[in-house]
């Protein structure tokens, strides 16, 4: 599926129908999450060629590894519109998918976004990009307003440098300060666990929120706050929804997390079929980032089928999009101070794993 074309076919018409994807499928990128991404695209892509394809040409997926590098990112978009995609499609690290979004609007490729959620994904707006997760100003006022009416209004946040661990905290600073609320910030990268937990326990406050990498440094400090006797009244939270992949419930100190997800909490007849479908694909349940993979690639084939793969007619499209996807009907809008055309909203959660059941998810907040 991923060789490349060789030039006599490039620009057929008679050919696949070639989408480029990208996902982090190796280390530092977060692996499991761009293999549930990958299942949820192949998934798609499959269940549209059985049905005979886009009038009658298939589907294929050309995939890139972005290793959650954007330089790396970048180079694979330059790579795939040279291959002849007609659009770009994937992606679950924001700072990465901000790096292949630029380089597609420069050179006109469309790209439907599917899991990164920086505000700006781009530095202007633009025709060419789309997004279907939601944006982070949006998910992360969620959170912060189930803190408060949990009770929590001094929040620590143990973060790393990153522009989207940096948008997230001034997120929550901004929705949190009018209300009364404080954020305290702890450096995850000169702050050893321990370190931060001495922090932690002198600073007053009641959440610490993962702002962080997974496994390292987000796991270590799990372990080391749920150990330490002086933070046993802390709550840890995750709003970037690391607990929310499988490799998470098997920890011992995993459960009782909340964190960000974006999903109903029923799914409708095509969420259940397409469930059922992912789980055996991954031989385990299937994340909200599956669910994405599969919603991008049932919108770029309805753009197909109405315009074909003329990339320039496809960037035009977004607006006039309608499309049943798995977590509901899927419209592209403009959104205030958000650049790309945007799903506005998916549904939104925060949830926890039961600690008595860890792959049972509790819901804690709907938005």
């Amino acid at each position: 599926m991923n060789a490349p074309p060789s030039l006599s076919e490039v620009g057929r018409t008679d050919g696949p129908i070639r989408i480029g994807a990208l996902a982090p499928l190796s280390r530092p990128g977060w692996v499991e999450a761009g293999e549930h991404l990958l299942a949820g695209l192949e998934l798609a892509v499959s269940e549209i060629n059985g049905a005979g394809g886009i009038a009658g040409r298939p589907l294929a997926l050309v995939v890139r590894d972005t290793a959650a590098d954007p330089q790396k990112a970048t180079a694979a978009v330059d790579e795939l519109d040279r291959l002849g995609v007609a659009a770009l499609a994937g992606e679950y690290h924001s700072v990465v998918a901000r790096a292949a979004a630029a380089r597609a609007d420069a050179i006109g490729l469309p790209f439907l976004c599917s899991s990164a959620v920086l505000d700006t994904l781009t530095g202007q707006p633009t025709e060419w990009i789309a997004r279907l997760a939601p944006a982070q100003s949006h998910g992360w006022r969620i959170y912060a307003e189930f803190l408060l009416g949990a009770g929590h209004n001094r929040i620590a946040v143990a973060a790393q440098p990153s522009v989207y661990w940096a948008s997230g905290t001034g997120i929550l600073r901004d929705h949190l300060a009018p209300r009364g609320g404080t954020v305290i910030e702890l450096d995850a990268s000169a702050l050893d666990p321990a370190g931060l937990c001495d922090a932690l326990a002198g600073s007053g406050a009641t959440v610490l929120l993962l702002l962080a990498g997974h496994p390292e440094p987000a796991l270590p400090i799990v372990r080391s706050v749920r150990r330490d006797p002086r933070l046993a009244g802390i709550l840890i939270g995750a709003p970037a929804g690391q607990p929310e992949l499988a490799g998470w419930a098997a920890l011992p100190d995993g459960a009782g997390i909340p964190f960000l997800r974006y999903r109903p909490e029923r799914l409708g007849p095509l969420g259940e079929q397409v469930e059922t479908a992912l789980r055996l694909r991954l031989a385990a349940a299937p994340s909200f980032v599956a669910f994405e993979g599969y919603d991008t690639i049932a919108v770029l084939a309805d753009l197909l089928r109405s315009c074909g793969p003329d990339r320039a007619r496809l960037a035009g499209t977004w607006p006039r999009v309608t499309v049943e996807g798995t977590r509901g009907p899927i419209r592209f809008s403009r959104v205030p101070g958000i650049g790309v055309w945007q799903w506005a909203w998916p549904p939104v959660q925060v949830v926890d794993r039961d600690p008595a059941d860890p792959d049972r998810f509790r819901i804690l907040r709907a938005g």
